[in-house]
């Protein structure tokens, strides 16, 4: 007699884009690693997606479906998304974060069995989820979703405190990172300027959007005064990513007079290449869920100096969690830890190693990728 195979899972995932960050590169991960005779995905974008961003996306059963929303409140893309979803007929209904949270009520409304939203961080507009109008919407839309996922510590404390969501109802998965894609990487794919970076320079860099909440500002300044505290070493930043901050922060960096030792890689799909240029890794943001990029840089080896948001805490290796978190917007506090791998430069290999080993023990790929799956498969909706 035939077993059986258990049935395709199919899942529509709504991001308000499909563009280069961490909570996109998550569902990346995520859709290449579920098993493709399990799952059928459907990724459903608001506001489109980046072509060269897809290429990320390695699995064979995914589709793209666009929304066309409009600037500002577009009641019409509700209709869209039932019209969509009424087509679709998918399994389970999985958004991400406020913008997407109101297609939940679309999800009830065409009976979709499993609907789940993730909070993955917060943006500059809701620094730490304090602003009570997102509160109260979220209490509005709690009735529609059936399970949560949470990313940090923070993002749990906040749905059980803030928007009153049952416990029980609420998932913790961490993101997790690809180990292999960062031991040995290949040699940039585009131009690197080598001469900028001499052999014993000791190179601090960052991976994001240049965008205010992630405050490549202060890093700028706290670059500044490294450089004029240690003006006999060889210095350098590597800022990789783009967006609309760009301008003003090359402009900052005239200011401080360190516009020679900061290179601007812009939005690069080579950044594993681009980590193995560094020493040391900074992340300035204002907010954060569970970095992407804090993950990568450990499985680089690289140490990371962090502001104390978010999910940061969570990843730091509990030996720097009193000498590398730092408050937002301190440029001196941050100095102060940069310095420590300038006063000390055998700290940079030793920290290194550990920083790598506790990647691998704690946030592997495979462990969030099971625990994902455990809550796609669940069979009812609790």
């Amino acid at each position: 007699m035939a077993v059986s195979s258990p049935p395709v899972r199919h899942i529509a995932h709504v991001l308000f884009r499909f563009d280069t960050g961490g909570l996109e590169n998550g569902v990346v991960n995520l859709v290449n690693q579920l098993p493709e005779q399990g799952y059928r995905h459907s990724i459903i974008t608001q506001k489109g997606l980046n072509p060269e961003f897809a290429k990320r996306v390695t699995a064979n059963n995914v589709d793209y479906h666009d929304l066309n929303k409009a600037d500002g409140n577009d009641f019409g893309m509700y209709l869209r998304l039932n019209r969509l979803l009424k087509r679709l007929r998918p399994d389970i209904l999985h958004t991400r974060n406020l913008a997407t949270l109101e297609c939940q009520v679309v999800g009830w409304w065409r009976r979709i069995p499993l609907r789940i939203h993730g909070e993955h961080g917060w943006d500059v507009s809701d620094i730490g989820g304090t602003n009570t109008k997102y509160q109260r919407l979220r209490r509005m839309i709690k009735p529609f979703v059936n399970q949560y996922v949470a990313l940090s510590g923070e993002a749990r404390d906040y749905l059980i405190q803030k928007v009153k969501v049952p416990e029980q109802r609420i998932h913790p998965i961490c993101n997790g990172v690809d180990m292999n894609r960062f031991v040995n990487p290949p040699a940039p794919v585009s131009p690197f300027p080598e001469a900028q970076f001499p052999p014993l320079a000791v190179v601090f860099g960052t991976v994001g959007r240049l965008a205010e909440v992630k405050d490549q500002a202060t890093l700028i300044d706290a670059f500044g005064l490294l450089c004029a505290r240690f003006p006999q070493h060889s210095l350098r930043l590597l800022l990789v990513g783009d967006g609309p901050m760009r301008e003003m922060l090359e402009q900052r960096a005239k200011e401080k007079n360190v516009e020679d030792k900061i290179w601007f890689a812009g939005d690069r799909a080579d950044v594993p290449a681009l980590m193995s240029k560094m020493q040391v890794f900074v992340l300035p943001s204002l907010a954060e869920g569970i970095s992407n990029t804090f993950l990568e840089a450990m499985a680089c080896g690289l140490p990371v100096i962090a502001t104390r948001v978010g999910g940061n805490p969570d990843l730091m290796l509990p030996a720097h969690r009193h000498s590398h978190l730092i408050e937002v917007r301190d440029s001196q506090s941050l100095m102060q830890a940069m310095s420590r791998y300038l006063d000390k430069p055998e700290a940079i290999a030793e920290d290194s190693e550990q920083v790598r080993k506790h990647c691998q023990s704690h946030f592997s790929l495979a462990n969030m990728v099971a625990k994902y799956h455990q809550l796609y498969q669940s069979q009812t909706a609790q």
